[in-house]
């Protein structure tokens, strides 16, 4: 008879839904070992509109993946897949229950599922490609993508320009299809070595959601977002076409520091791109394989930190994490 595997828990869901206060409950409940799942939070002085944490509860609650590097970085995918398994397999043999907690779809699915060990960017290739596209139109390049990798175009827009510059770059470099490298790395992922819970905030009623988003960027701009920003705006080693700063909220609010827009203007779209991310997450859920969904309204208010925290015990318990 095999080992039982030992049990990691996944609370994943769309920006401002909750996640971080469920987790910390949870910590709590079940002597667990926080790990970040966010694409922000790893940056340091990305910290008010990246919604890390105060200090006072990190002295409480230590998550670990935060604050790896700084923000001239381009933090990989894969870099966080790495740290995350170490930090995960730590949590574990100190007797904790690791719990991964974080809205950044991409590192939860590769994580879950495993990534491969990929060939590096090409610059020489992607000028190549660009040029191309540049000629032709990306979606001309889509359909070259579907004639070699239909699995990988159907799951992009014909516009989706980095994603299928990759994809390209990928069997030009290799000549396998990149959803090929994706099924290849499933052997090694995390949720074949462990017995896995994965629960799914979910709103009822987007509205609310969307009034929840307004609320918090109103409190990051009283909580001095503007000048965190203009922080990182002065560094020399910046610029707007980093990861980082491509950010939600971010993105915005350096182009006013650019005098591009005003701060109004500047808060108004970084709202407005706050609500788009969540969007996005929420179609990544909507089809997430293995998940329980766990509901944050009644479709007339949002529920309190306490009857969430209700909900996800009941939903671990099912599958023997209590």
């Amino acid at each position: 008879m095999s080992a039982r595997k030992p049990p990691l828990l996944l609370i994943v869901g769309p920006t401002a839904s909750g996640k971080t206060a469920l987790a910390m409950a949870l910590s709590d409940r079940l002597n667990g070992a926080l790990i970040s799942a966010d694409s922000a939070q790893v940056y340091r002085g990305l910290s008010i509109g990246a919604a890390k944490p105060s200090a006072a509860e990190l002295a409480r609650w230590p998550h670990q993946l935060i604050d790896l590097c700084e923000p001239s970085h381009p933090f990989s995918v894969a870099e966080f897949v790495d740290a995350a398994r170490t930090a995960i397999a730590t949590a574990s043999a100190a007797g904790q229950l690791p719990i991964v907690v974080g809205g950044s779809m991409l590192y939860c699915r590769a994580l879950l599922e495993g990534l491969s060990p990929l060939p590096a960017a090409d610059p020489a290739l992607r000028l190549q490609l660009r040029e191309r596209a540049a000629e032709r139109g990306w979606p001309a390049l889509h359909a070259e993508l579907a004639a070699v990798d239909a699995a990988t175009a159907a799951q992009l827009h014909p516009n989706h320009n980095q994603r299928i510059e990759r994809a390209l770059e990928v069997y030009q470099l290799t000549g396998r299809p990149l959803s090929q490298w994706h099924r290849d790395s499933r052997a090694a992922a995390v949720a074949s070595h462990y017995q896995t819970a994965q629960l799914l905030l979910m709103p009822n009623n987007r509205a609310l959601l969307h009034r929840r988003i307004e609320q918090r960027f109103t409190a990051m701009m009283a909580a001095g977002f503007a000048e965190e920003v203009a922080a990182l705006y002065r560094r020399a080693d910046l610029h707007s076409e980093l990861p980082a700063l491509r950010a939600a909220g971010y993105r915005q609010l350096w182009r006013y520091c650019s005098g591009e827009l005003t701060l109004s203007e500047a808060v108004e779209q970084g709202i407005a791109a706050t609500r788009q991310l969540a969007k996005r997450q929420l179609t990544w859920l909507r089809s997430w394989p293995g998940g329980e969904q766990l509901a944050v309204d009644d479709g007339e208010r949002y529920f309190s930190e306490q009857e969430i925290l209700h909900q996800a015990l009941k939903s671990a318990a099912l599958v023997g994490i209590s």
